[in-house]
């Protein structure tokens, strides 16, 4: 994990001071009180990310310290704000979107080769992290946005290659226009190329109007080719002349169509290798490949995670209408973990905690088992590759905590009460069983889900229900797949 620079309190009084404290380090920054008389001595030292000054700022102290970002508090009105390192005012009681914008102002300050051109904030709440990865991913994202160059965005499944695609249209000039994604790997080889490209009417049976494709679709805007690696050979053809060429035609049609799009493609694998086993043209590589952004595993930037929980929380709290908080030594614990499903996973570890410990504090023992890092005193301990079958009892009895105080035992076991259900004692003052319901096939959706890497059709099998089915109870619960 790499080393973070500290931000210096100066001039800011006990009790901002602890509230300060408590806020930077859960978004992951070290934080130190500074004397104003051994501020000098400090910056010698070790170079601050920040010093947030709780005083009148006067042109003499930010002229004393140039190359010093400097942040105010709200209140003191008397705060320069035409000096060149006096670079915002944080309000009181903190802002979370702002805290993390004036942050990154500051990050910037310090690195003006690889500094956003626009400070866009959209990038910035898009892109959650202030590790060096992803501040290198948002500007390599601002460099290339303005461009028509194609774009390969690699990385491993779950990290969020779809986030950058959107995020690279949404600071583009074409940003006003569509962006259509496709994931190639989804759709059947057959009807890829009308997918893509559209049908006129009559082309093949079933044809009983024209329809347009995505890139029609997409015109004026941004077309996204997810899992590109998985596109069949034939399409892979196809593909590559539309990009020579920038037209098309539709299936069973005669007429150019321009494509006016700008294509960004993803892959999570290694295209490479995939051209030396002869399943990926070499050509459209080099075509797609004008302008590679690799997205970072989360295991690569762990001290981005108290940001990613609380951006995360954020998105999901309107949701379930209820909220977590994280004791130090549970966040300790998260992030020792190696997050084999990237950003997917810890998003739906989340979602789990939500169902099953609303409006709580997360604490180490409230973790499932293969998160837990540490012992009751916060010491590191050997940590235990738990069985399917170990994890699959902890799932049962977290679940069985929702519905009573019951422990759940195997259907073998001879203190097997069968009387009482394999979920245990109804609870005393009653439940609301419609809602414990629908909590419970949410969490199993997500489970088939995730242990079939999003794959639907194979989520539906795991569920013994049709394909369809599962598509509608997605929508219906907000379930969608993240890039």
């Amino acid at each position: 994990m790499e080393e973070r620079a500290p931000v210096y309190l100066v001039a800011v009084e006990e009790k901002q001071a602890d509230i300060l404290k408590t806020v930077l380090h859960f978004v992951g920054e070290h934080c130190e009180t500074v004397a104003s008389d051994d501020l000098q001595q400090k910056v010698s030292e070790c170079k601050p990310l920040a010093v947030i000054y709780g005083d009148l700022l006067s042109e003499a102290l930010s002229e004393a310290f140039p190359q010093l970002p400097f942040l105010t508090l709200e209140g003191e009105d008397g705060a320069s704000q035409t000096v060149g390192n006096h670079l915002g005012v944080l309000s009181v009681p903190i802002v979370y979107e702002q805290l993390t914008q004036l942050l990154h102002y500051c990050q910037s300050f310090h690195n003006p080769g690889k500094k956003l051109q626009k400070a866009n904030h959209y990038l910035t709440k898009s892109l959650v992290g202030r590790g060096l990865r992803i501040q290198e991913i948002r500007y390599l994202i601002e460099q290339v946005s303005d461009s028509n160059a194609n774009v390969l965005i690699l990385g491993e499944s779950g990290t969020g290659k779809e986030v950058v695609a959107r995020a690279i249209h949404e600071v583009s000039s074409r940003k006003k226009g569509p962006f259509v994604p496709i994931n190639c790997g989804a759709i059947p080889a057959e009807l890829l190329e009308s997918e893509l490209f559209g049908h006129e009417k009559g082309a093949f049976t079933g044809a009983f109007s024209a329809r347009k494709g995505r890139f029609e679709l997409a015109a004026g805007g941004t077309l996204f080719l997810d899992e590109i690696g998985d596109m069949p050979m034939p399409m892979q053809v196809k593909l590559l002349r539309v990009l020579q060429e920038r037209t098309f035609e539709r299936v069973g049609g005669t007429k150019a169509i321009q494509a006016d799009v700008r294509v960004v493609a993803a892959t999570h694998r290694n295209l490479e290798e995939l051209i030396v086993k002869g399943e990926f043209r070499e050509d459209l590589y080099y075509r797609l490949n004008v302008f590679p952004i690799e997205k970072p595993a989360l295991r690569e930037r762990q001290e981005d995670i108290p940001l990613l929980l609380q951006e995360l929380l954020s998105r999901l709290e309107g949701e379930h209408k209820s909220t977590l908080r994280f004791t130090q030594r549970a966040l300790d614990s998260l992030m020792q973990h190696n997050w084999p499903g990237n950003v997917r996973e810890l998003s739906n570890l989340l979602e789990r905690l939500l169902i099953l410990h609303a409006n709580k504090i997360i604490d180490l023992n409230d973790l499932p088992l293969k998160y837990r890092y540490l012992d009751a005193q916060g010491e590191a301990i050997e940590h235990i590759q738990y069985s399917e079958e170990e994890e699959s009892l902890a799932e049962r009895d977290a679940l069985s905590g929702m519905f009573g105080d019951a422990p759940v035992v195997a259907e073998d076991s001879e203190v097997f009460d069968e009387s009482q259900g394999f979920l245990g004692h109804l609870p005393a003052e009653g439940m609301n069983l419609k809602n414990k319901l629908t909590e419970f096939e949410i969490e199993m959706i997500r489970q088939a889900l995730d242990s079939q890497d999003g794959v639907v059709s194979h989520a539906a099998e795991l569920l013994s229900m049709r394909r369809t089915t599962l598509v509608e109870k997605m929508k219906k619960y907000g379930l969608n797949k993240e890039g």
